[in-house]
């Protein structure tokens, strides 16, 4: 199922939106001094060299395996594009994933299978969505020759634990990162990929499948403050307290009778005691995220919020399933 997405919809930007997995402390004010900064006026480098550059010393990596992309899906599109131009005809995706992969590979025909080793792409994402947890099958992904991706959306919001693959694994696949939800800002679209050290021709590949200017003005900016010493010192100071939010909302949900599922990062999923009135919950100004369409029916998924949101949606769920009883 595509086009199905957590945040604002037709009735506008939810007042206590649990339904996407920004950073609840943002906007990082770095970041959104950057885009209110940007040269809207002109184009900006299309190269990104001075980005590209920036991104490449983040990491540690040569310019060369820099690879812009307009936001993830915009990567994902692609990168699935130039898999199946080059003759791919099989994907391979964890049991749960999030549907732009699977979209991708039914818009250029690519076969789902179930034997990663069958697979000329493979999808990787940690902490996983929905669920937030390692992908069991990490390293055994990473091994096969075929093209295999990272998608990192979710690292930067990593509460516990620690990725799977270690460096020589990482060089290996391809590493996809979008920091808009980190720094709490997902309306600025902007990412970028990490080419493996045998990618080199991929690498060169996607650029030119790239349309003119992938990054407007403000994607640039938001990116180049991504790197900057004060805005990571910033994200580590939001995840001490994404974690003791994280623990309340935990515990409330619990004592409300909700099965509450393992998670690393700043989300959640959890199945509610009974079902939900959504369209209530909606005019209170509540938005969960159904993961119906990321594989896992009969859960929501909860994004870590403030304790105000906390307590409206503690509230919001009383007065529903009151007005829902017998």
């Amino acid at each position: 199922m595509s086009g199905i997405h957590g945040g604002p919809d037709a009735l506008g930007v939810p007042r206590w939106d649990f339904s996407t997995n920004a950073n609840a402390c943002g906007p990082c004010p770095m970041a959104l001094a950057a885009v209110a900064g940007a040269d809207a006026q002109h184009y900006p480098d299309p190269g990104y060299t001075a980005l590209r550059a920036a991104l490449a010393a983040f990491h540690g990596v040569a310019v060369e395996r820099i690879v812009v992309a307009g936001s993830a899906s915009e990567f994902i599109a692609r990168i699935t594009a130039a898999v199946a131009r080059s003759g791919g005809r099989r994907v391979w995706l964890p049991a749960l994933s999030y549907g732009d992969y699977a979209h991708a590979a039914k818009a250029w025909g690519l076969q789902r299978v179930n034997d990663p080793a069958q697979a000329d792409l493979l999808w990787l994402c940690e902490p996983a969505s929905p669920l937030g947890t390692a992908e069991p099958m990490a390293n055994a992904v990473a091994e096969q020759g075929a093209v295999v991706v990272l998608d990192r959306a979710y690292e930067p919001l990593r509460l516990s634990g620690h990725g799977s693959l270690g460096a020589e694994a990482l060089d290996r696949v391809w590493q996809l990162w979008s920091p808009n939800k980190a720094l709490g800002l997902t309306g600025v679209r902007g990412a970028y990929a990490i080419a493996p050290l045998r990618g080199l021709a991929m690498a060169q590949t996607l650029a030119q499948m790239a349309p003119s200017w992938p990054l407007g003005a403000h994607a640039v900016a938001m990116l180049t403050a991504w790197v900057q010493a004060d805005a990571q010192r910033w994200l580590a100071q939001s995840r001490v307290q994404l974690a003791e939010w994280k623990t309340a909302q935990r515990a409330m949900l619990q004592d409300s009778g909700w099965q509450c599922l393992p998670s690393e990062a700043n989300y959640l999923c959890a199945r509610a005691p009974q079902p939900l009135n959504v369209e209530a919950l909606r005019a209170r100004g509540i938005k969960l995220r159904d993961t119906t369409s990321l594989g896992l029916p009969g859960h929501w998924r909860l994004g870590v919020l403030p304790p105000a949101a906390r307590q409206a949606l503690h509230t919001a769920l009383l007065e529903t399933t009151k007005e829902t009883s017998p």
